[in-house]
């Protein structure tokens, strides 16, 4: 009923979704069956957003929440001789059974059982009449028995609200230990139970339906006696094409178009919470409810548990939305104080889940819509002269009279539409919160409890155990974390000059850290991931409205109990910490008269023990960690200052993710906050990896020192506390500009979210101490790790004379003698220069050859493998497609008409299409007057025409003559960045080409304005076919993690040809951060693909390049 199984590099935990959703409701609550007609209707006409795959009959699931229909089960109730208690005095749990006759018996008698446990009387269990015409084979052989039962109140609950509540013990109770129950059983079939409602007040029918389907399919929604005040509706439209019954929406309390792209982190917290979790509420029964949001579910499904547990744990729905996904108020002056203060105190409830989304909600006795604090995707609503309000992502989903609709509008950005039914009027956003903010007394408690480290005094700086700029110490230590003269050129200086993180081109030719003879920073193993098609990437800059570097640092309150309002917090502007703010963190005790304690954990291992050391540290840092907490310590400082000539540093990324996920596996990291003290972090990506497995903070020490140093020693015009000023804020954009490739706008939800795949770190290590982290390949272990920090302690501390007086070249921005290996050397690089000049076929072959040795020098994955030889021997050549023929299938790289002149772009054209290939514009459109055929039949049109996030030069004229249009998603140099051409290049050609203004610099915006998800990617595909039905239509992603399931998700929107782009980049200027560490390479990305689409039997649809 799911998912196959994870195997090659597919893996079912990448899909994704995006959707059509709508609701009708009365706003009296006045039921009729005429409700269900229209949200059924809503339903059809969302059709377009949803999905089919392979198979035409199957789409990727529908469904319709109503409310319970008592008169329907009144009448069935009477048929079968059972008594029926009145309306909200019984529940109805919809359940999807096994197929399997004996799993389906051990089901129903598993759920028998805990009602039995729980005091809950079963009524009986209803038969759900269907009729499965029109379905396809995939889909009626994946199709449950679906029953419903009736259960009763039983005496020991006192009020509906409390059935609610004791129906989730039930339900969790019966569903969390089926694995385990599977096989102990032997029932493989039992882990098909599943239980899409079971409440006092809503009912969901759905399935893996097309979206005319599931008012045929479910004969209970076309009979009359079936009566709702409202029904929400759901199309999906899943990257995945193995859709399955279960994961259809509307889920308990939510239908949902987006993305959440956090998940991964707030799932890791609310687990985090399980010996801090109380509810006065809930009572002992939270304990049977563990795992509140089970590992492996959709985004969506893991958001509904969330919501679910708040509104159980008895916060209002309204406040639970919004907790849940807060509007953007770090940044928003215009904000009212009392509501900034209601978020400011939720935020350290509740991390955002925050994402891209569209979510309608209800209880069934209030029903609402919400945006994403972004507006990043649609909602609108209109309210008819007959109390109905009709809220979908799109307009017109119904045929209504424009002399019935009393209003119609948006929803804006955070904003919350709220129909309470029971009160029988609509609530405005405006009203919802202020009386929500109002209902207590926050700014009070905010006064009271809440501490920001910059305001925070100390009366003198206490001894700090390392601040010592003596240069023989610090060259010794900066060898000791690895520092390269490139981290100080390239980097730590330009930083500190200017505030912005450097820039850089020409992508990257050295092997990925895995294959380099070099011993590697651990960083270098992980790659950032980054947003495409499914949802978008922000722009930091245009959106800086809702983006924020506030850390909250230290234990979070207890997340449903009501003692929120005298749990201190302790706030940080953004999480980069000088070395004056870690000695406040550390004086805390004494200046906050006790309400934080820190302990500082010693993050090194002795010298003497070696390699073998590291594990052996790891294990008692982690036992540290544990004590110290126990000892009610609420602030943890893993600190690296003990490196010396007799201690070894443990990596900072895996002390962090080592202590970040031992203490969330004890249920003790939310009485803790982790601050790092380190001398390794200095470049952007360092930060994000320590953010993403859990640091609040970071003091990067020796960046300091070194700053200093290179301000004396280089003549800085700046003073030492502009320089460092400078570098925080370069950190600080560059943190913000990773976390938005992603969607995502608070370092809150960042922090822990680990965001990142790891490329070439072993599956025990990653296991062990980066849980959940995302890989494909295999790489090194724990030893490799500490034998690579053995060698750099060595070196600093040992007499190699290479390192007695200088940092090491590095090499892996530029090619440096003794430095990193780069595919393309200046002999290389000379070697075509002269074959090429001199049309010398002997040069071409040495270069060639040098080329061709990459594979002897490790220098890619692909040099990893051999072909094999046929079984059959050698065939002969003329069986063997000609060379004429081959190289029509090259295609030069993506470079634009002012990145590079128009010689050297009509040069490659001409050459291109001489030989049958195809040339690629790049974002920067094409003269016209290259589309005529030149006097000697030679042709200076590019065959495929890019269309970018900027539309630079896409005009009709360009679009027909194309045989290709290529949709660039993303791009290899900077994915979830937009394309940047400097003033200076742009001169009056390049500027009409353009539609732009001459000496004026261009930039693209990160996403594509008008392509949200996938249905919009699906709209631009149509609409480009219509404008040049003869040319392909291509989409160009970026390889990562997921980009297979990405790609399926193109071939449903009816692209013709999908390119995979590697990590490495071309000639794109991009930040040096992403050049480096943003994407993953190609070889993954397309064997991802391949076998992702022949598993969905979608690779017949689609070309792959």
């Amino acid at each position: 009923m799911g998912f196959p199984p994870k195997q090659g590099l597919y893996d079912p935990a990448n899909e994704h979704d995006s959707c059509g959703v709508g609701f009708v409701a009365n706003i009296k609550g006045r039921k009729s069956h005429e409700v269900i007609e229209a949200g059924l209707q809503i339903l059809v006409n969302l059709d377009h957003r949803g999905a089919v795959g392979a198979d035409p009959l199957v789409g990727d699931g529908a469904g319709c929440l109503i409310q319970i229909p008592h008169g329907l089960l009144a009448a069935w109730a009477q048929d079968e001789g059972v008594d029926l208690p009145p309306a909200g005095e019984y529940a109805v749990a919809m359940c999807f059974l096994p197929r399997d006759v004996a799993a389906r018996e051990m089901a129903m008698s598993q759920l028998e059982h805990f009602l039995t446990v729980e005091k809950q009387p079963l009524i009986g269990w209803r038969d759900v009449p269907v009729d499965t015409t029109g379905l396809g084979e995939a889909v009626l052989a994946q199709m449950p028995v679906i029953r419903q039962a009736v259960i009763g109140r039983g005496p020991n609950v006192r009020d509906q609200d409390a059935h609610e509540r004791k129906l989730l013990a039930v339900r969790k109770q019966t569903q969390n230990p089926l694995a385990e129950l599977a096989a102990k059983r032997q029932l493989p079939g039992l882990t098909e139970l599943y239980i899409p409602s079971m409440s006092t007040r809503t009912v969901v029918y759905k399935g893996l339906l097309l979206a005319h389907q599931v008012g045929t399919f479910y004969k209970d929604l076309t009979d009359p006696r079936t009566e709702s005040a409202l029904a929400l509706v759901h199309q999906r439209f899943s990257t995945n094409t193995f859709p399955s019954w279960r994961l259809a929406h509307p889920y308990r309390f939510i239908a949902h178009n987006g993305e959440i792209n956090t998940v991964r982190g707030n799932v890791n917290w609310m687990n985090a919470r399980r010996r801090t979790l109380e509810s006065d509420v809930l009572g002992p029964d939270l304990n049977k409810m563990w795992p509140l949001i089970p590992h492996g579910q959709s985004d969506t499904a893991s958001l509904d548990n969330a919501l679910e547990l708040l509104v159980a744990g008895g916060y209002p729905l309204a406040q639970a939305v919004m907790m849940l996904m807060p509007e953007a108020w770090a940044g928003n002056p215009l904000m009212d104080a009392r509501r900034r203060a209601f978020y400011e105190y939720h935020a350290a409830l509740m991390e955002p889940w925050d994402g891209p989304a569209a979510v309608a909600f209800t209880d069934g006795r209030q029903i609402g819509a919400t945006l994403d604090r972004n507006g990043l995707r649609p909602a609108r609503f209109i309210i008819t002269d007959q109390d109905h309000v009709i809220m979908a992502s799109e307009v017109g989903v119904l045929d209504v009279p424009e002399e019935r609709i009393v209003r119609k509008w948006r929803l804006q950005p955070g904003k919350m539409l709220l129909i309470d039914m029971e009160e029988g009027r609509i609530i405005e956003d405006e009203e919802i919160k202020r009386s929500l903010s109002e209902a207590a007394p926050y700014e009070e408690w905010l006064a009271e409890t809440q501490f920001k480290l910059e305001e925070l005094s100390l009366d003198a700086m206490p001894e700090t155990p390392a601040a010592s700029n003596d240069p023989a110490t610090l060259l010794d230590r900066q060898q000791a974390f690895g520092y390269t003269q490139e981290d100080l050129q390239f980097f730590l200086e330009p930083m500190a000059r200017s505030g912005d993180d450097p820039l850089g081109s020409m992508g990257f030719d050295t092997p990925i850290a895995v294959l380099s003879r070099r011993p590697k920073l651990l960083y270098e193993y992980f790659k950032q991931n980054f947003a495409q098609v499914t949802n978008p990437p922000i722009d930091p800059i245009r959106e800086e409205l809702v983006m924020s570097l506030v850390s909250m640092i230290g234990p979070r309150p207890n997340l449903l109990g009501r003692q929120a309002g005298t749990h201190k917090r302790l706030e940080v502007a953004q999480p980069i910490l000088t070395d004056e703010d870690l000695a406040k963190i550390r004086a805390i005790n004494e200046l906050l008269d006790g309400a934080f304690r820190t302990a500082t954990l010693d993050t090194t291992w002795p010298a003497s023990e070696g390699a073998n050391g590291l594990e052996g540290a790891l294990q008692r840092l982690c036992r540290e960690a544990t004590d110290a907490v126990l000892a009610d310590m609420n602030i943890l400082i893993l600190s690296d200052r003990a490196t010396g000539p007799e201690r070894v540093p443990i990596p900072a990324a895996l002390a962090t993710a080592a202590v970040h996920h031992h203490l969330i596996r004890q249920g003790l990291r939310m009485q803790t906050g982790l601050v790092i003290e380190t001398g390794e972090a200095r470049e952007v990506h360092h930060f994000c990896v320590l953010a993403g497995y859990g640091a609040e903070a970071v003091n990067p020490y020796l960046a300091f020192q070194t700053i200093e140093a290179l301000r004396t020693q280089n003549g800085l015009s700046q003073t030492a506390y502009e320089v460092r000023k400078n570098y925080i804020k370069a950190i600080g954009k560059g943190v913000l500009k990773v976390m938005s490739k992603m969607g995502i706008s608070t370092y809150q939800s960042y922090c822990g979210a680990q965001i990142f795949d790891a490329v070439g770190l072993s599956t025990a290590l990653i296991e062990k101490y980066f849980t959940g982290t995302a890989s494909t390949i295999e790489g090194v272990g724990l030893a490799e790790i500490a034998g690579e920090a053995v060698r750099r302690h060595r070196d600093a501390y040992g007499d190699n004379p290479i390192y007695a007086s200088m940092l090491d070249v590095g090499g892996q921005y530029a090619w440096r003698l003794r430095g990193e290996t780069h595919a393309w050397t200046p002999e290389s690089i000379g070697n075509l220069q002269h074959a090429v000049r001199g049309n010398l076929p002997d040069a071409y072959k040495t270069f060639a050859q040098s080329i061709n040795e990459q594979s002897e020098r490790l220098l890619t994955l692909r040099g990893l493998m051999r072909l094999k030889p046929g079984e059959g021997g050698p065939i002969p050549i003329e069986d063997v497609e000609p060379a004429a023929e081959i190289v029509k299938r090259f295609s030069t790289g993506a470079m634009s008409f002012g990145s590079i002149s128009r010689e050297a772009h009509t040069t490659l054209a001409i050459a291109m299409n001489r030989i049958g290939g195809r040339s690629n514009t790049g974002e920067g459109g094409e003269e016209s007057d290259r589309y005529k055929t030149l006097p000697n039949g030679d042709s200076m049109r590019s065959a495929i025409k890019q269309v970018a996030s900027g539309r630079f030069g896409v005009t009709a004229e360009y679009l027909v003559n194309a045989d290709d249009i290529q949709i660039k998603m993303a791009q290899g140099a900077k994915p979830g960045e937009g394309g940047q051409l400097p003033g200076h290049k742009v001169d009056k050609n390049i500027a009409r080409v353009r539609h732009s203004t001459p000496g004026v610099g261009l930039i693209s915006p990160p996403p594509h304005h008008d392509i949200y998800s996938i249905e919009d990617l699906a709209q631009l595909i149509h609409d480009l076919k219509n404008v040049n039905q003869q040319a392909r239509i291509s989409v160009k992603l970026v390889s990562e993690v997921g980009v297979g399931t990405v790609a399926a998700g193109v071939a449903k929107a009816r692209a013709d040809h999908v390119t995979i782009s590697g990590f490495e980049g071309g000639t794109g200027a991009s930040p040096l951060t992403s050049l480096t560490h943003a994407g993953s390479p190609w070889e993954i990305g397309l064997a991802e693909t391949q076998q992702t689409l022949l598993l969905n039997g979608l690779r017949t649809r689609i070309a792959v390049q």
